[in-house]
């Protein structure tokens, strides 16, 4: 099990017939049309009539169906037949951890030069090309916690690149620069280049692994290497970086990373724990929506409770736990208010556990699949990473037109909605704010959810806001 090297701290608060057919996985929207970013996400199937719908989107407790393709690795995404490494632990799950490196591919990462030479070989992103360059983040982030380990030989020069623009070509304006690079004359490792130089007291170049923790707050980052702080550093410029892309530098040698993992920090939670306070039945509803041990329950349906808060950008994570086999149920998000007639007209974040064949890889939910972290009807999951009868962890990130999701820390989605704009995201692209809504999908509805929280990505389309 990896062990993240941290200091001590605490996380910042982490109508019947009618209506099943307008549910989600049970209603029916145009063929989407919408494409991945290259290998970081797959465009979904054309959507399929209800009445097939029925056929092949199995009710709690029955069987799964036949021999499906691999859904993801159909549309030219890398997904290993291997089993992934074990990312967390379940306290380091609760703490909200996700893997920005899955230990097998560089899905979700974009190489800013060809020719730098990134890769994986035995669990480690590796780059010793001939020119300098970025592996970067495919989507950008304000508030984080950053863990990683690095092993860089003497003579070599790397960093870790926070709030980065795409291309940065000033590290006093385009980002922070956490530089790693022992012989640098001005600026050592645990320095900030161009921005601010400490000593060299935790030297790097000797071919070992060292940790890292970065913490990034607003304009403020505090750095440790092997637990302990070398670096605090407030951005009091003119136009302070707080928000930008994460990246891992080759700028000369031999250098190695592994155990890349990000914690969203800044958190408010959407539920109590004891009540609906913020939430709301949406009319028509026939799910019993009640609040038992900490977390809310869903019996029957259809039916939705959705927030009474709106959000545009944002990253959500929750806790949830499906209570027989193969039960459906999903968040929708940026949803149109609800109504008896249109109870959920938004993005839907897949809950469905079930795959095919013993594989994973092959979910087994509706049509050729799509799996739990999935955007239903969009694009599916890389792997089906949870089960059901047992607590289960997902974070999305949801920041224009792109999505991305991980369960159980695992990075499932990452994907980019090209659709022309439309209010309602059954039919195109949306970015306006929209509700947050949890479904009962059928009679057979039975989950729980607990520890559900947000915070809003500064700069993003829409902050929240209350109707």
């Amino acid at each position: 099990m990896p062990h993240l090297f941290l200091p001590a701290m605490h996380r910042t608060a982490f109508a019947g017939l009618a209506l099943l057919l307008l549910c989600g996985c049970g209603g029916t929207d145009p063929a989407p049309e919408s494409k991945g970013t290259g290998t970081s996400g797959a465009a979904a199937s054309p959507d399929e009539s209800e009445a097939a719908e029925k056929k092949s989107s199995p009710r709690s407790g029955q069987a799964g169906s036949t021999a499906k393709p691999i859904p993801a690795a159909a549309a030219g995404i890398d997904v290993p037949e291997a089993e992934p490494p074990t990312l967390f632990t379940a306290e380091q799950l609760a703490e909200g951890w996700v893997a920005l490196f899955d230990g097998q591919t560089l899905f979700g990462w974009e190489a800013s030069h060809p020719k730098t030479g990134w890769r994986v070989e035995d669990g480690t992103i590796i780059a010793d090309g001939t020119e300098p360059g970025l592996l970067l983040t495919s989507f950008e982030i304000g508030d984080f916690d950053l863990s990683c380990e690095c092993q860089l030989e003497a003579g070599g020069n790397s960093g870790v690149f926070l709030h980065t623009t795409r291309n940065p070509s000033d590290p006093s304006a385009d980002c922070w620069e956490f530089n790693l690079c022992d012989t640098h004359e001005k600026f050592p490792t645990g320095s900030m280049v161009a921005r601010k130089a400490v000593p060299l007291d935790h030297p790097i170049e000797d071919g070992k692994w060292h940790s890292m923790l970065l913490k990034a707050m607003g304009n403020r980052l505090v750095a440790f290497i092997d637990g302990e702080q070398v670096l605090e550093y407030e951005d009091d410029t003119a136009t302070p970086r707080t928000t930008g892309f994460i990246g891992l530098q080759m700028n000369g040698g031999k250098v190695k990373f592994r155990n890349v993992y990000l914690r969203p920090t800044g958190t408010k939670p959407l539920f109590n724990g004891t009540d609906l306070a913020g939430w709301r039945v949406v009319p028509g509803s026939n799910s019993e929506f009640e609040v038992n041990d900490g977390a809310i329950h869903i019996g029957n349906g259809p039916g939705f409770l959705e927030t009474t808060d709106t959000y545009g950008d944002f990253v959500l994570q929750l806790e949830a736990r499906t209570n027989a086999e193969r039960i459906n149920s999903g968040v929708f998000f940026r949803a149109q208010p609800g109504t008896e007639e249109n109870p959920s007209n938004g993005y839907e974040l897949q809950i469905h556990h079930g795959f095919a064949e013993g594989d994973r890889r092959r979910p087994d939910d509706y049509g050729t699949g799509f799996g739990t972290g999935a955007i239903f009807r969009r694009v599916p999951v890389r792997r089906v990473m949870a089960n059901d009868n047992e607590w289960f962890h997902m974070t999305l990130l949801a920041q224009g037109p792109h999505f991305v999701t991980w369960v159980n820390g695992y990075r499932t989605v990452d994907f980019i909605d090209t659709r022309p704009a439309d209010e309602n995201p059954r039919r195109g692209l949306r970015l306006e704010a929209g509700h947050l809504s949890l479904q009962g999908h059928d009679p057979g509805t039975d989950i729980d959810f607990r520890n559900l929280e947000i915070t809003t990505i500064a700069g993003g389309t829409a902050a929240a806001g209350t109707e």
